[in-house]
């Protein structure tokens, strides 16, 4: 049986349309049509004016709802954050482990096989961000367990994930070739990140083969004019690049200018935690940020459709270019088929009202909440 969700707005592509209907049949957006083509048989389904989005998509998150699978990798956290990023719109995302001890990755690593089979759908996998970072760059992760990574052991880790690390964040100046082309060979998405690159060593490696960039600024060498580091570099070579959108992390003047620089390269990460109290990470909230017990800046507090409305509210941004950023230009770099209101696009779609408050989330052409 065919959907059609109409009475809506279509944030997509760069642009918001209205007097238009969604057709969707086994999982995918089969039309987009006029209001006055929309068929007699299916089922309606009144979306009173709200806008309709492609999902979200986090490709960087550690935890939500006080389990922090960063922390404590168990599947009941996977569970938890699936459940939440369902309710707030996001249909995709990389549940990501910090800088850890060998036990804590493999134990992430099995939780996310033995969870992938029963997931409801927007569990994607695993970002690895570390253990293979520049120290000098360390922020939150403890310089104990960061090391220059291995040949024996990133095959070890691939061959036990069995496809489920996804990415991973590296220091790449700091690693052999060998590792970096057999992550790469394997189809693991390679970005760099907590690195002291300079400005010719990122011209070397950006886009050859690093795809992308690990939430821009933090956690990088600053920019000087007669040093330029390693941000000219990535402006200049435009890798896909994450941005953490709360004014806490990043001050918005400079992601205004990293939007003026990399335009459809840069996307919209979390980089969200939860509060915990035990394990390597204990993350404190403090009133509008999480922090170590050191005090050092650790993870975010957003959601990706609070990313959004601090891209419209802040940046001047439009809507539609800042959905892009949360959605589009995320799967483009996870190869996915997502990120258009579109025929032949998955029916993974968010509903949200006027004041960015999540209504309803279809995934797979189905409402989950």
């Amino acid at each position: 049986m065919i959907t059609v969700l109409h009475n809506l707005q279509i944030v997509s592509d760069g642009q918001i349309s209205q007097g238009k209907a969604i057709l969707i049949s086994d999982e995918k957006i089969i039309d987009v049509i006029s209001v006055a083509a929309i068929p007699q048989d299916g089922e309606k389904i009144d979306l009173k004016g709200a806008f309709v989005a492609p999902g979200l998509i986090d490709l960087q998150i550690y935890g939500t709802g006080g389990k922090l699978f960063a922390g404590t990798p168990v599947v009941e956290a996977l569970e938890q954050m699936e459940n939440d990023m369902l309710s707030q719109g996001t249909v995709g995302f990389f549940a990501t482990i910090g800088t850890n001890s060998n036990d804590i990755v493999e134990q992430g690593i099995e939780s996310a096989k033995a969870y992938r089979d029963r997931c409801r759908g927007n569990f994607w996998g695993l970002h690895l961000e570390g253990p293979y970072l520049n120290p000098i760059k360390k922020g939150a992760h403890p310089e104990k367990y960061i090391k220059k990574g291995t040949l024996y052991e990133v095959q070890r880790w691939i061959e036990m994930a069995d496809g489920v690390i996804k990415m991973m964040t590296i220091a790449p100046e700091l690693q052999d070739k060998e590792v970096i082309d057999y992550l790469n060979d394997k189809g693991v998405i390679l970005s760099s990140g907590h690195s002291n690159a300079t400005y010719q060593q990122g011209k070397s490696f950006l886009n050859n083969p690093i795809k992308a960039v690990t939430h821009l600024y933090n956690a990088m060498p600053q920019m000087h004019h007669r040093e330029p580091g390693y941000i000219p570099a990535i402006f200049e070579e435009r890798p896909y690049t994450s941005v953490v959108a709360d004014g806490i992390h990043v001050d918005f003047a400079m992601i205004r200018l990293a939007k003026r620089e990399l335009g459809d390269k840069l996307f919209l990460i979390t980089d969200a935690v939860t509060a915990a109290n035990e394990g390597t990470y204990q993350h404190q909230f403090t009133g509008d940020r999480y922090v170590m017990p050191d005090g050092t800046l650790s993870g975010s507090c957003l959601t990706m459709l609070k990313a959004v409305e601090n891209c419209v509210t802040h940046l001047d941004i439009t809507l539609a270019e800042a959905i892009n950023m949360a959605s589009l230009y995320p799967a483009q770099l996870a190869g996915v088929n997502k990120g258009k209101v579109q025929a032949g696009f998955d029916a993974d779609l968010i509903v949200f009202d006027d004041t960015y408050t999540a209504e309803t989330t279809f995934l797979a052409g189905r409402s989950v909440r």
